[in-house]
């Protein structure tokens, strides 16, 4: 496949939008969220149902968002999430972040939440951001870093979702431990003004280790990942079944931790 494209390794499975749906601006862009004006005109990349987006459009009241995915039938829902919200001031399109159709200078934040590990060329796609934001402006970045996820207990089925999940994302062409490169892939994009930061999501509570555990055992098995791990060799049913039944029991430990580490970059323009 050229560099420039991967396979989205998630796809939008119901299992993938009850992750998508729960994230907004304070859970997922507060490193960015101090920096946004009522007057800012904000691109937000693969922004998938929406919320993320809709959370921006109320901060810029004076200003406005437009939304891009690279998946059409998603776009359906971030418009039903911004209409339910009564917002007027966002859009939504299909786009290209490697090849983005903007001219140049056209936004004050540029945004993109857990994009750049599953694309096939992310200094490509940082340029490309750079681009289309203006002088002074600002491209804000998050990716999770698979590779320095932790959780307790430690299982071995646990380990196994771990390198299995990793394999597959590369095997699509995409970066699973992307957080942990962002400032690097930043500097080579041509940015010098780049502040890195990095910030967690942790599930311990009872309903928030229902909530992770469950929604990665149903992707698990009926996703477009499930598809691929197949498809590509990576496991067979029964490996995957092993798999989703290790995050049900996780789950349903009165101890069970998981956290999840994100890199974030602010760059100025």
């Amino acid at each position: 496949m050229p560099k420039e494209t991967a396979v989205y390794t998630h796809g939008h499975h119901e299992s993938v939008l009850r992750s998508h749906t729960w994230r907004t601006a304070a859970n997922s862009a507060a490193y960015l969220v101090g920096s946004l004006k009522p007057h800012m005109k904000v691109l937000d990349i693969g922004c998938g149902p929406g919320t993320i987006t809709a959370d921006f459009a109320e901060l810029v009241p004076d200003g406005h968002v437009t939304g891009v995915d690279h998946a059409p039938d998603i776009l359906d829902a971030a418009r039903a999430t911004a209409a339910e919200r009564g917002l007027e001031n966002v859009d939504f399109a299909v786009a290209d972040v490697h090849d983005l159709d903007h001219p140049d200078d056209s936004f004050c934040v540029v945004h993109a939440h857990q994009v750049l590990q599953h694309v096939g060329d992310p200094v490509r796609a940082l340029r490309e951001m750079r681009r289309v934001c203006r002088p002074g402006g600002i491209v804000a970045v998050r990716d999770a870093d698979y590779e320095a996820m932790t959780w307790y207990p430690d299982t071995p089925a646990m380990d196994d979702w771990l390198d299995l999940y990793r394999r597959v994302a590369r095997a699509n062409g995409g970066e699973p431990d992307a957080g942990r490169r962002l400032k690097s892939w930043a500097l080579e994009a041509g940015f010098t003004d780049v502040t890195a930061t990095a910030a967690t999501w942790c599930y311990s509570s009872a309903d928030e280790r229902t909530w992770w555990s469950g929604l990665w055992a149903d992707r698990t098995l009926a996703s477009t990942y499930a598809e691929r791990a197949k498809e590509g060799g990576h496991a067979d049913e029964d490996r995957l079944r092993a798999v989703s039944a290790a995050w049900r029991e996780w789950g349903g430990r009165e101890d069970a931790w998981f956290a999840v580490l994100h890199g974030e970059i602010l760059c100025r323009k």
